[in-house]
């Protein structure tokens, strides 16, 4: 995927810190997100996402460093910066007795939407949705893909520049979460700017860039193929055979193999000289008799690189 061009930052932070006490949540990131840019912010939990979102929406402030959001200070303009931005978690902080329209009427209150505009909001939200035939049905009776359309209009309703999803796609089936993000594809194109927070390692291809939060860190920052290429260690094999737990404790003993783990039907096999480690493998499974369908190299994916920058950042902090 080829990212927008570059643009004035939509938001930036720079070394940015948050500590609790003697706890370092946040340790010194930068990075910053042009117009129109739908940016992934990826780690584990505890790795500090929450806390750089809640400082770039003014619920926090920062213990040093600087950031802002549509041109604002994060430390001096926090209530500015809450009505140019649009916040979505993983729980659509909807209410159910109301109908589809009757959340968007509230939503459309709170974030101060003057009374003359409300109407065209409204009809904008109920289209981009896809639930204008769903207006008047209560909230509590969508399924879930319908309850995640609606709660990212409800975020939208005011217009803001900036969007901020945390985890949004969480719990929801696959066909709905590509859903979604077509039509996160459509806001984005009309200018809006995006940072969302995933677990899935597939959504984090669609981003236009992504960027991965270690214990505070930053320590990883690209695009999704950039990333993939970078990872110099991960030299991977593609292994599938006629005994999967078989062929990992054969596997597993081989020198020069890194590690093995299940992905899908087979195996991810990283290995420190790929022409070596295919000829032992294909010795040891010989031995054995197990027989081999596929033993390619191949080009991590996203979930190798993320187990591999973490696996890396471990090594050089223990």
């Amino acid at each position: 995927m080829i990212p927008p061009p570059p643009s004035t930052p939509a938001l930036e932070i720079r070394e940015l810190v948050k500590t609790f006490g003697d706890f370092v949540a946040v340790d010194h990131v930068s990075f910053q997100v042009s117009k129109g840019e739908i940016f992934g912010f990826l780690g584990p939990n505890g790795a500090g996402k929450s806390t750089v979102i809640r400082m770039l929406c003014g619920l926090l402030t920062p213990t040093s460093g600087w950031g802002a959001v549509a041109g604002l200070d994060v430390t001096k303009d926090a209530e500015e910066i809450r009505k140019n931005i649009g916040y979505m978690s993983q729980k659509f902080s909807l209410y159910d007795d109301l109908t589809v329209e009757e959340n968007i009427e509230f939503f459309s209150r709170i974030y101060g939407v003057p009374s003359e505009l409300r109407t065209e909001r409204r009809e904008y939200v109920l289209r981009i949705a896809g639930l204008t035939d769903r207006r008047t049905t209560l909230t509590r009776l969508l399924a879930g893909g319908w309850k995640q359309r609606l709660a990212l209009g409800c975020a939208i309703v005011h217009s803001p520049p900036i969007l901020f999803l945390d985890e949004p796609t969480s719990g929801v089936d696959p066909i709905a979460r590509r859903s979604f993000w077509d039509l996160i594809y459509q806001l984005a194109e009309g200018g809006q700017t995006i940072l969302v927070t995933t677990h899935y390692m597939d959504e984090a291809e669609y981003c236009h860039r992504l960027a991965l939060i270690y214990r505070g860190k930053l320590i990883a920052l690209g695009q999704p193929e950039q990333l993939k290429r970078d990872l110099h260690s991960h030299k991977l094999l593609q292994l599938d055979t006629s005994d999967l737990l078989g062929t990992m404790r054969a596997v597993e003993a081989e020198p020069g193999v890194l590690d093995v783990a299940v992905f899908g039907a087979g195996l991810h096999v990283t290995v420190d000289d790929l022409t070596a480690a295919i000829e032992r493998i294909r010795r040891v499974l010989e031995q054995k008799h197990i027989e081999i369908r596929r033993l390619d190299a191949i080009q991590p994916s996203m979930e190798d690189v993320f187990v591999g920058l973490i696996e890396a950042e471990e090594q050089k902090n223990p």
